[in-house]
């Protein structure tokens, strides 16, 4: 029978190295400690209770949650609106995003130029850029409408219409799409040319080796900005924040009729603008569990389609 190995005590020297190392690692155990670790356990805490920051909080159980799930109309439209934003807005950002990436590789004159243009808005702050599309799609004098206008086409009241507002706002998640098309970029100059060349050669033409290369090759960069951008819209905020402030003439976030009123802006509203902190961390609690568990399902998932190079086939 096979001995287990004995752990070896350490050295002198590796006591210092791990002393040394524990010490440089410091700082960040007691910021995560201080600022992660507590807020989140604190959190959890007041979500089985009662408190507003203020008075005296008292246990509640699952009360909180409960009414959530059963009970608030507003929680369950913030539901909806973010569950719109996931399920039409991150699939439209992977296709616009691939298609992109697939002309940027293109060997183009002024290629280097057309790259930072179109992923040069993914690196501008959020807030500017929500303004600035405010202004751009104005119902009254916004470029867009007096653009629609001159070509004699319908002019949509953007930002001010409930059934416009949230396909406006994933015109502009797909403008500040860069970071995805940089991926996708950076994944297709690692297809070997040898393989296009061989499915040529089998008489394929460019749809086959688009779809039969291209895609299966880049899908570990498709998985990734699959994950990255689930979370992303679960926690949209300041776009929305933004602009239906500005729409609506500061008077109610969410703006036109609560379509911009998502997950993350009803969480704020709950917590700050209602003081109801227990309520807020609930709200914060169950976001969490649904993000982790879609996670999840994604990586069982992706066994099935996600190629990576490497793999014995």
């Amino acid at each position: 029978m096979r001995e287990r190995p004995r752990l070896r005590r350490l050295t002198k020297n590796g006591r210092r190295d791990l002393g040394a190392g524990l010490l440089f690692s410091l700082p960040f155990i007691i910021g995560f400690l201080a600022f992660t670790l507590y807020p989140m356990l604190a959190s959890l805490i007041y979500s089985f209770q009662h408190y507003n920051g203020m008075d005296e909080q008292w246990w509640v159980g699952l009360r909180n949650y409960l009414y959530l799930i059963q009970s608030d109309d507003a929680f369950h439209g913030a539901v909806y609106n973010t569950a719109y934003m996931v399920i039409i807005g991150v699939p439209l950002t992977l296709l616009v995003g691939f298609g992109t990436a697939v002309l940027l590789n293109l060997p183009v004159r002024g290629q280097a130029l057309y790259r930072s243009a179109l992923v040069l808005p993914a690196f501008l702050p959020l807030v500017p850029i929500a303004m600035l599309w405010n202004w751009m799609f104005s119902a009254d004098n916004g470029i867009v409408n007096l653009v629609l206008g001159w070509v004699r086409l319908p002019q949509p009241g953007w930002l001010i219409d409930p059934s416009w507002s949230r396909p406006t706002l994933i015109l502009l998640n797909l403008w500040t799409g860069g970071t995805v098309t940089i991926i996708y970029l950076a994944a297709l100059q690692d297809v070997p040319e040898a393989l296009y060349e061989a499915a040529s050669l089998d008489g394929a033409g460019w749809w086959s080796r688009l779809r039969l290369v291209t895609i299966p090759l880049v899908s570990s960069a498709t998985f990734f900005n699959l994950i990255t951008g689930t979370v992303a819209m679960f926690q949209l905020f300041a776009p929305a924040y933004v602009i239906s402030l500005d729409t609506n003439n500061n008077v109610a976030v969410g703006a036109p009729q609560g379509s911009l009123v998502f997950y993350l802006i009803y969480l704020w509203q709950q917590a700050f603008a209602d003081a109801r902190i227990g309520y807020a961390s609930a709200v914060a609690w169950l976001l969490f569990l649904v993000i982790m568990t879609i996670t999840a399902l994604l990586f069982v998932g992706a066994r099935r389609w996600v190629y990576y190079a490497g793999e014995a086939g």
